[in-house]
């Protein structure tokens, strides 16, 4: 197993774990492999005092963090690149970040971050941790937890599924966009909602993924967060 594809775990585990849900079957669910495979890529992770197995769950260790953080780092100032820079549609980019994070020195981390003007976030909204290894509190709630007349921006879409991202590309629904919640169907019905003057229905589901805090409070389409 490669070096690269061990990197790929920390940073699946590191996701899992924001969402308190970093469990074998998950895992296995995240990097698309069998239980066995992911079973061998935690006992190479645990052999370098990277992740340990309270209860049967998965943890990074302190060493596991950073070096998951520096991943993810990596992930996320190639996204910007290929976003901001080359012009890639958000839904395209995470298969070639997946493919750019691991050749990103230290050096051209720092070079590529002072280009792009020193991003807070991602393309989709999630932060962007610090060479440092610091990284920024998740910020909002869900969409679907709004009620009619709320008025709101859209922080971070918490699924980066193709097919998710194509759709509210497709609706101009981009963190830093601001959103109006018009009607909320009873029984768990879809929200209206009011994006650029124009009215779109979303399920609940849809409305789950999409991350919205007050107006002003999140970021601009370049990824810095508003003063």
């Amino acid at each position: 197993m490669s070096s690269e594809t061990l990197e790929e775990y920390l940073e699946a585990i590191y996701k899992l774990a924001e969402r308190d849900d970093a469990r074998p079957s998950r895992l296995a669910d995240a990097m698309s492999v069998s239980a066995p495979t992911v079973t061998a890529a935690l006992k190479r992770l645990k052999a370098r005092g990277l992740v340990t197995r309270p209860g049967g769950s998965i943890a990074l260790t302190a060493s596991g963090r950073s070096e998951a953080l520096s991943i993810i780092r990596r992930h996320r100032l190639a996204e910007r690149l290929l976003v901001d820079v080359l012009g890639m549609p958000w839904e395209d980019v995470h298969e070639e970040a997946c493919r750019l994070e691991h050749a990103l020195s230290p050096k051209v981390q720092a070079a590529l971050e002072a280009y792009l003007e020193n991003p807070d976030v991602c393309p989709h909204g999630h932060p962007i941790p610090s060479a440092e290894g610091e990284v920024a509190l998740p910020t909002g709630e869900p969409l679907c937890g709004y009620g009619t007349g709320s008025d709101v921006e859209i922080v971070r879409i918490d699924e980066e599924d193709e097919q998710l991202l194509t759709y509210l590309a497709s609706l101009g629904m981009y963190p830093g966009t601001r959103v109006r919640v018009c009607d909320v169907a009873p029984f768990q019905g879809p929200l209206m909602v009011e994006v650029g003057g124009s009215r779109y229905a979303l399920g609940r589901d849809i409305a789950g993924k999409i991350v919205v805090d007050a107006p002003s409070v999140g970021v601009d389409r370049k990824g810095r967060r508003k003063p």
